[in-house]
């Protein structure tokens, strides 16, 4: 586990490069091994993985704030979050981890919600949860925190953006507290990070994974709600909305979101419904693969051209674009293409987004 984590916490190795180094190293204690060559060969000068002192540091850490590691693969480990693309490597958890295996609904929204998004978050939650239904949400204010306190009873999951063991916002308090004790709160980032800004959409994408579907209710036009509906699009989830008002810009990103397909939300028979008419299927998963699986024989690129490999890089910019398009228009064998964007991602050229997207480091 010490060097699962290891692996998990070294510098340019985020969910997708940690599953290829996996794959085709066999287990962390080899891919670890060979981390620096791959760094090298990719251009990175001097590369180190994550050393033992600090993934040791971390764990005692884990412990003592009562939470425990969740490895992708393991049965303890979410299996709807881990059929999506980029998977955390690990997840520290306090409370029921069992909770994340039961079929779970998003509900998120803004911040400063109204009195009536409050009072709508509060009714889905409580009548999702006799349903069976377990909820998942941010701890953020607003459409958050009513979801959250109304599921208690029924089965709640906390995702947070900055360590499981920091409260954010800090008001949240008491409510974190009595998730941990009778919910679930989860986080990818490490013990005791301080939540920051480029940390909260891909807390998103881990909400979005763990449910069934996404319900926004109530959320401006470029909201971290909407971030959260594009991510449950990518991972093949139902996105639903509940209606707003035209004259209310907290309702701006809902009336897109139905405007463009989303299923209408008026009660909780309604998200039973979109979810279980169009995911029979999902209900009822089966077990994640075990990673890693099986090492597939890696087909070697040629050597890129001394430099930036230019038929990939020339392709991206600042603005982030789906890795799949990236490799079609590249017009390089599937197999030489990734293995330059792995070269890439490794060298600090570019950056990798939540939902398999791409672009140029900034």
């Amino acid at each position: 586990m010490l060097a699962w984590l290891r692996l998990a916490r070294s510098y340019r190795v985020g969910p997708s490069t940690f599953i290829r180094l996996m794959r085709e190293h066999g287990n962390a204690e080899a891919a670890l091994d060979a981390l620096p060559q791959v760094a090298s060969q990719a251009g990175a000068k001097r590369y180190a993985p994550c050393s033992g002192a600090k993934a040791n540091a971390e764990m005692e850490a884990g412990f003592k704030a009562g939470a425990e590691l969740l490895c992708l693969g393991t049965p303890e480990y979410p299996p709807h979050l881990a059929l999506i693309s980029d998977p955390p490597p690990v997840l520290w958890a306090i409370g029921n981890a069992h909770l994340a295996h039961r079929p779970a609904v998003g509900l998120v929204g803004a911040r400063n919600a109204s009195s009536l998004g409050q009072r709508m978050a509060r009714i889905l939650a409580e009548e999702l949860g006799k349903s069976g239904y377990i909820i998942t949400s941010g701890l953020a204010r607003g459409v958050d925190t009513a979801a959250h306190f109304a599921s208690l009873e029924t089965g709640t999951i906390a995702v947070l953006a900055g360590g499981v063991d920091v409260v954010y916002p800090r008001e949240n308090k008491e409510l974190w507290q009595s998730i941990a004790q009778q919910g679930l709160v989860v986080s990818e980032a490490p013990i005791g990070t301080s939540p920051q800004a480029r940390h909260f959409p891909k807390r998103n994408r881990i909400i979005s994974g763990i449910s069934r579907g996404i319900v926004v209710i109530e959320g401006a036009a470029k909201s971290g709600s909407l971030i959260t509906a594009r991510n449950a699009l990518d991972q093949g989830r139902e996105v639903m909305a509940v209606p707003g008002s035209p004259l209310d810009p907290r309702a701006t990103g809902c009336n897109m979101l139905l405007r463009d397909g989303a299923g209408l939300v008026r009660s909780a028979a309604d998200v039973v419904e979109h979810i279980e008419g169009a995911a029979q299927g999902l209900l009822d998963i089966p077990p994640p693969p075990q990673v890693p699986p099986e090492p597939p024989a890696r087909t070697p690129a040629p050597p890129a051209p001394k430099g930036e490999p230019a038929s990939i890089i020339s392709l991206l910019s600042t603005a982030p674009v789906a890795e799949d398009t990236l490799i079609r228009e590249s017009g390089l064998p599937t197999p030489q293409a990734m293995e330059r964007i792995f070269d890439l991602e490794m060298a600090g050229k570019i950056t990798r987004h939540p939902g398999g997207m791409l672009s140029r480091a900034q």
